[in-house]
């Protein structure tokens, strides 16, 4: 016999916000899918995931990659969706072309909405991660599903042809960004120099905003990118709009940089749960 009780444990099960992450593992804990599901639990989001490809990896740098296959990849979508349900979504590290293909396939056959890109194509140090067949992918196939993307400067330096030097740059290179169908693209400055270090400018197709937060001197930086992105996503998921989610998010990373990890040889990782620190 169903009770009162059963009732309320279904009606909270059911309103807990569902987030999914699409990329790569980091056995080194500090990035990818592990970064992505720490930011969910810390926003009370419930996490789930895809995983596109397994690295080998710690501070001091990636070993090995491994990809797994478009259909396996496919099928950790779909059976996630049609079971759980996502409120919001966000990619990660796709490495390749067929997995970009993959995955914007079941973003369109899912119908999934709150779509947040971190294009991974190349790191904060200006190394490219993916060949250019995938950046095509990326570009002209799964681009345009975004509700909003978060490229770093090489990366939007790639999507638009253009070199950023300031801050003028940065905003043609969103608008240039935007032309290419997301919706809303927040260029991000964490690569900038001086003054413009960690200034990010959005764009949503009609207003420019310029986003700044306090200053944080610290080397253990790895994960930001996709901290950030999961962040985004998870207020999403609650139901925030977007330029809130996207402020929130980098207040939350903000605060995580000031809590970073010493740990390692290397660069360590944000600290994703700081009130525990």
């Amino acid at each position: 016999m169903t009770t009162k009780f059963d009732i309320m444990d279904n009606f909270m099960a059911s309103s807990i916000p569902v987030a999914l992450t699409i990329a790569g593992s980091d056995s080194g804990g500090g990035a990818g899918i592990q970064a992505d599901l720490r930011t969910f639990a810390f926003h009370c989001v419930h996490g789930t995931s895809a995983l596109t490809c397994i690295t080998a990896q710690n501070t001091l740098g990636v070993n090995r990659v491994d990809a797994l296959s478009p259909e396996a990849v496919k099928a950790q979508i779909q059976v996630v969706v049609t079971d759980i349900g996502v409120q919001a979504t966000k990619t990660g590290m796709l490495l390749n072309q067929e997995i970009i293909l993959a995955v914007a396939e079941e973003i369109e056959a899912l119908n999934l909405k709150k779509l947040v890109i971190d294009p991974v194509m190349v790191s904060r140090a200006g190394v490219q991660l993916i060949d250019d067949l995938a950046v095509a992918a990326l570009q002209n196939v799964l681009l345009p599903k975004a509700t909003v993307v978060t490229p770093n400067i090489y990366e939007a330096e790639i999507f638009t042809g253009l070199e950023i030097n300031n801050l003028d740059d940065m905003h043609m290179a969103a608008r240039d960004i935007n032309r290419l169908g997301a919706k809303t693209v927040l260029v991000k400055g964490g690569a900038m120099k001086n003054d413009l270090r960690g200034v990010d400018v959005w764009f949503d197709g009609e207003q420019f905003d310029i986003l700044r937060t306090a200053k944080v001197e610290t080397n253990n930086t790895h994960g930001t990118g996709c901290t950030l992105s999961a962040a985004i996503a998870a207020n999403l998921a609650q139901g925030k709009d977007l330029f809130s989610a996207v402020k929130l998010a980098k207040d939350y990373v903000t605060n995580a940089l000031d809590y970073a990890l010493e740990i390692g040889q290397g660069q360590g990782p944000v600290g994703h749960f700081f009130p525990l620190l």
